[in-house]
């Protein structure tokens, strides 16, 4: 119990300190470790991927079923880790109905007949559109769903620790340079003309008692710029494998394109036929 009252106590005072150190800053109170520009172009470059790979998700997403009831509804299924129901596509529906229009109005009649004729190749073109769709979720959108809720996430977690080490890193430069500044303050105290040697004494004490606390920010600062220099080096190579996420998508993106070259032509020569068929 009281090892868990002082790491409260402990995560409390670091907490604490960092948000000293934050306010300061943003009030130009207090000054900032800044990153290198090569790894600023890499933050950037980060979130640019991150926030365009949401919308070109999200709206494939829209491209692929329209309706957005389904869509939630996927998304439901998919959180729950349970299989989503196959669905007939409107193609398919379409094709159904036109068949069994067919059979009310008579299959022999010119009507019904080509009703019939209309009603397969709408099934041919629903089952096509549901080959594409089935594609195109399994190798487009889930590289680029599993980026974001995986490599992203990650990223966003060592980002989050590099700016909390960071905070504690300038808050040991600030503490050790006020150290610095009173250790030098007490020093300058002391007079020797001075009629009282007990201020002498007291005022010596002082510089001795800012000499130590200079010497335990000093250590304290080694410390923390290890610690800061250590995060800052997994958040770059992480933050680097971007370029690999873009060769990734890169590939994707191919097998996307094919897809729909395929869906299409598809498409094309169910259409072509179909009209061959009817002007005959």
């Amino acid at each position: 119990m009281d090892f868990n009252v002082k790491k409260l106590a402990s995560d409390a005072g670091v907490f604490f300190s960092r948000a000293v150190q934050f306010t300061e800053e943003k009030l130009g109170q207090a000054e900032k470790t800044e990153l290198d520009a090569h790894f600023e172009n890499l933050l950037g470059r980060a979130d640019s991927t991150k926030n365009w790979t949401e919308k070109i998700l999200r709206q494939t997403e829209v491209l692929l079923q329209p309706n957005p009831s389904a869509r939630i509804e996927e998304f439901l299924y998919e959180k729950l880790d349970r299989k989503i129901p196959s669905r007939i596509t409107n193609g398919e529906l379409l094709g159904q109905y036109m068949i069994e229009a067919a059979s009310e109005f008579g299959p022999g009649t010119p009507y019904g007949s080509t009703l019939i004729k209309v009603g397969e190749a709408q099934r041919h073109l629903g089952a096509a559109d549901r080959d594409f769709i089935q594609s195109s979720m399994i190798n487009f959108l889930t590289p680029l769903r599993n980026f974001l809720e995986g490599d992203w996430k990650t990223i966003s977690k060592e980002r989050r620790l590099l700016e909390n080490r960071r905070l504690d890193l300038d808050a040991c430069k600030a503490r050790l340079k006020k150290a610095k500044a009173a250790e030098a303050k007490a020093a300058a105290t002391p007079d020797f003309q001075e009629t009282r040697p007990r201020n002498y004494v007291l005022s010596a004490s002082a510089s001795a008692l800012w000499s130590d606390e200079v010497t335990k920010a000093e250590q304290e600062l080694r410390l923390t710029q290890a610690g800061f220099d250590h995060q800052a080096e997994v958040t770059r190579l992480l933050l680097e494998g971007i370029s690999s996420t873009h060769t990734n998508h890169l590939r994707c993106l191919h097998e996307f394109v094919e897809a729909q070259a395929t869906y299409y032509a598809q498409c094309y020569q169910y259409t072509l036929d179909l009209q061959k068929l009817l002007s005959r």
